[in-house]
């Protein structure tokens, strides 16, 4: 049974920065196509960024050049450092993993079969 764990999240004024950390077991996420979704209320789901298995990462134009989507593989902990937060960046934001590599960089939620809990960002 496939297990991912979001924390990091939190409260926090426009202009921080926050690090999202995603936990997973047991699988070994240096095969997978890992990402980071979030969620807004009454909004659609949405793809903030992605790795490969390459390493090889993709962000939405939103976040680009503020996010930094990393991995560990000898911990199998995906990670979201979020800098220069914005009040349009909160949302519920969401782990998640597909063994899908060849859609990986399209950044769609519908392709991604394992999802965590999701924790919680809100800036102010």
């Amino acid at each position: 049974h496939v297990q991912l764990v979001e924390s990091g999240g939190g409260s926090v004024q426009a202009g921080g920065s926050l690090r999202l950390s995603c936990g997973t077991s047991p699988i070994a996420i240096s095969l997978y196509c890992m990402g980071w979704f979030r969620q807004a209320p009454g909004a659609e789901r949405e793809g903030v960024a992605t790795v490969n298995n390459l390493g090889e990462a993709t962000y939405a134009d939103s976040v680009k050049d503020r996010f930094t989507i990393s991995k560990d593989n000898t911990k199998n902990t995906l990670y979201l450092q979020m800098n220069s937060l914005k009040p349009e960046d909160t949302a519920r934001y969401y782990c998640a993993a597909t063994t899908y590599g060849a859609r990986c960089a399209d950044l769609r939620h519908t392709d991604f079969g394992y999802w965590g809990q999701g924790t919680q960002v809100t800036v102010s």
